[in-house]
């Protein structure tokens, strides 16, 4: 299966880009495979900031007029104020479902387990792991790669907590990538339920 870890811990700027004013970063809002390329040794670059904004370096929160990013990538608290204020926090969020998807090989809204097309992936994958259950996602060829695999997936577990101040800064994640799974803290259920009916709604205000 080889490191796919030594990929993803290079990405410790997303949520907090920095501009060439070290006063400020940009939330980039749309945190997802297609937007990351891997140069020719393998490092990651960020691109298409279309929906990005800048912000103040020692104050991430921004207002937003309307939810902007890719469905099945965006925080719970773009959608609804309720959950939380935006911030840099909500790409940590994108990145976790993007290191979902890597780990599992499969869309996090599109499990095809053979049940209802409402399961959410990190629902199920929850589950197992709580349960120390095989997750059955990729073929595991030994003991090495099957941590690897189980470390991704509890770190994007903690970026999707349902509570922004709860998911660690993207400092913290490269630290739980590299570090031990012995090490990692099982997240609490960071969900409520299948986002996919409850964003279809807002939809047409995506910009």
């Amino acid at each position: 299966m080889g490191e796919p870890s030594a990929v993803i811990t290079d990405t410790d700027d997303v949520g907090h880009k920095e501009t060439k004013d070290d006063n400020t970063w940009i939330l980039h809002f749309d945190i997802k495979p297609h937007n990351i390329l891997l140069d020719e040794d393998f490092h990651p670059k960020i691109f298409d900031f279309g929906l990005a904004k800048i912000c103040p370096r020692k104050e991430s929160i921004i207002s937003l007029t309307g939810a902007r990013g890719t469905v099945g990538y965006i925080a719970l608290e773009v959608f609804f104020k309720n959950f939380g204020e935006v911030s840099h926090k909500s790409d940590v969020y994108s990145y976790g479902m993007m290191v979902l998807e890597m780990a599992g090989g499969r869309k996090n809204l599109d499990v095809g387990v053979g049940r209802t097309s409402e399961i959410y992936f990190p629902h199920w994958i929850y589950e197992r792991l709580e349960v120390a259950e095989e997750h059955g996602l990729l073929s595991i060829e030994n003991e090495e790669d099957n941590e690897c695999v189980r470390k991704m997936l509890t770190v994007s577990l903690w970026c999707i907590q349902t509570n922004p101040s709860s998911r660690p800064a993207m400092s913290r994640v490269v630290e739980m990538l590299e570090g031990s799974l012995d090490s990692l803290q099982f997240p609490l259920k960071p969900f409520l339920s299948s986002p996919r009916s409850e964003a279809a709604n807002f939809l047409p205000s995506l910009v």
